[in-house]
């Protein structure tokens, strides 16, 4: 099973490039292609590909970069032909970026219902093998815990498969997994988060989207900027279940802001996305050769 870790190890020896500040050409185009190609049987023209990274910014030499960055990670297939060299995503990195896909796109939808219990997962890991301590800690990170202590680590979800194969892949013999209630009168698992960070992290999200959602419903924007604006979008949701793993609603303030959060992300990124499509085609012709306008067929029609 893939198990995607944003800039950590996953299975089958794949990683995702690490999200940061600047214009991020290896993560921009993981996002590019999650949303425009992620059924793409044919390959993709890297001229068209260069094209979509120049609408961010991105200058060609580092967007040629890039990809070739992520062919070597495993993430990306590339044919050639002639002077044109062409990609697309590897089997394994598409089935990582689809389950990537229907987790930030559930995130927070539920409202489940919390059973009251808490997953205790305690490990030791030594030294000497620091790296699988690293990895371990960014597996359990994205399956919803949290460090309450060093070697113990908590979530408010019932244990999956995913947390055996997780331990089981990366050879921790040295773990006990515990599902209980927490005892009243002592400190809460909770503290495992802070939720006043937390919620400036969806205040800063509102704010910084609200205005765009104006202007989407409005019609004021245009297909370039839709497009920039819809990978911002899904970048900045995409990032939040690695801080919040869908805490039950028992256990946060009633004022608290993720389902606004949720609705603004699902206003602009739904409504965003015939314009930016429509960039994307317009995009891939104009940097790509008549031989190989029949690869355009790999853009989405949604």
């Amino acid at each position: 099973m893939l198990t995607l870790v944003e800039g950590g190890a996953l299975g089958a020896g794949l990683q995702l490039p690490r999200s940061q500040v600047g214009s991020q050409p290896q993560h921009l185009l993981v996002t590019l292609l999650g949303d425009y190609f992620l059924d793409a049987a044919e390959f993709v023209p890297s001229a068209g590909l260069v094209g979509l990274l120049e609408e961010f910014g991105v200058p060609g030499g580092g967007a040629r970069a890039a990809l070739g960055r992520l062919a070597r990670r495993g993430l990306l297939a590339s044919s050639k032909s002639g002077r044109h060299t062409a990609y697309r995503l590897t089997p394994g990195a598409a089935a990582v970026l689809r389950e990537s896909a229907r987790r930030t796109l559930e995130f927070g939808a539920s409202g489940r219902r919390w059973s009251g219990c808490w997953t205790i997962v305690a490990f030791s890991v030594p030294e000497a093998r620091r790296e699988v301590r690293s990895a371990l800690r960014a597996r359990l990170r994205w399956l919803g815990f949290a460090p309450l202590y060093d070697g113990l680590w908590v979530s408010p979800h019932p244990p999956t498969g995913a947390l055996d194969e997780a331990l089981s892949e990366l050879g921790v013999d040295a773990a006990s997994v515990f599902v209980g209630e927490a005892r009243e009168g002592r400190s809460s698992p909770l503290s495992a988060w802070d939720l006043d960070e937390l919620r400036g992290v969806y205040d800063d999200f509102i704010a910084e989207f609200a205005d765009v959602r104006r202007r989407t419903v409005s019609g004021e924007v245009g297909a370039a900027e839709g497009l920039v604006a819809r990978a911002r979008v899904m970048d900045r949701w995409r990032a939040i279940p690695g801080l919040d793993p869908d805490l039950p609603v028992d256990l946060l303030p009633e004022d608290w802001p993720r389902q606004a959060a949720r609705a603004l992300f699902v206003d602009v990124y739904e409504g965003l996305g015939a314009l930016a499509t429509l960039r994307v085609r317009q995009v891939m012709a104009e940097h790509t050769t008549l031989d190989s306008r029949r690869m355009l067929r790999a853009v989405t029609s949604s």
